[in-house]
């Protein structure tokens, strides 16, 4: 008897798991398909839903943690990629989710993260700057050209800073290649510019910015966020 039991509680096991499983895959899929059509994106977002068991969090209504993958994200017509959301503390009504609606669904936090690949930060910059990489926290330019009359050939340390109209990038050193040294002051009056991506899809303005071999790294946190009211993808 008690090994009928036992293998009678494996299988109720493995089917709990199942349907699961199960579970978490539908309401991902219906996460996705809604947010898709909400902002017109054109490929449903990779939807995962963290912790366990899945349906006692569909019951209550609340999840701890929810990521969404969008993908490309374009505002003011510069395009950055690998943007996510991660949402945490998030209630989200059954009889909500099951109809497709967002209307009610909230997050106590939602955190952005998208990478500005290097080749559109130097699609803004000015016509000198000839290539950009990573050095530390800052970034590395080459420069070949001429400021205010004055031949620049080498490379110059930039950094790169959030602000209200977009990703401020402002030298802050120059190396000259036994050039004649140019005042750093007037090197920053041309070499100054601004990458015009300023929010992300929390609707919350970038407040962190992390150089990558692949480009800056940036996010943005808000708080108390409804999913209707994440901002719309500019085209």
């Amino acid at each position: 008897m008690r090994k009928v039991l036992l293998v009678l509680l494996i299988f109720v096991a493995v089917v709990v798991v199942a349907a699961d499983r199960l579970g978490v895959r539908i309401a991902e899929d219906k996460i996705g398909e809604q947010v898709a059509a909400q902002y017109n994106l054109r490929q449903q977002p990779d939807v995962s839903i963290h912790g366990f068991p899945f349906l006692t969090q569909a019951a209550g209504g609340e999840y701890k943690h929810i990521e969404v993958g969008i993908g490309d994200w374009t505002e003011q017509g510069v395009t950055v990629t690998g943007v996510k959301v991660d949402m945490r503390g998030v209630k989200a009504p059954l009889s909500e989710v099951s109809k497709g609606s967002a209307a009610d669904v909230t997050a106590r936090t939602a955190t952005a993260s998208a990478v500005v690949p290097y080749d559109v930060i130097k699609k803004e910059a000015p016509k000198e700057v000839t290539r950009i990489g990573p050095k530390g926290d800052d970034l590395s330019v080459d420069l070949t050209g001429s400021i205010l009359g004055f031949p620049v050939t080498g490379t110059a340390v930039v950094e790169v800073e959030p602000t209200a109209k977009g990703i401020a990038i402002t030298p802050v050193s120059v190396g000259s290649d036994g050039a004649t040294q140019i005042p750093l002051a007037l090197v920053k009056r041309q070499l100054t510019w601004v990458v015009p991506v300023t929010d992300l899809p929390v609707g919350s303005r970038i407040s962190r910015i992390q150089p990558t071999p692949d480009g800056l790294r940036v996010a943005a946190t808000a708080e108390n966020v409804r999913l209707n009211d994440l901002q719309q993808v500019q085209k």
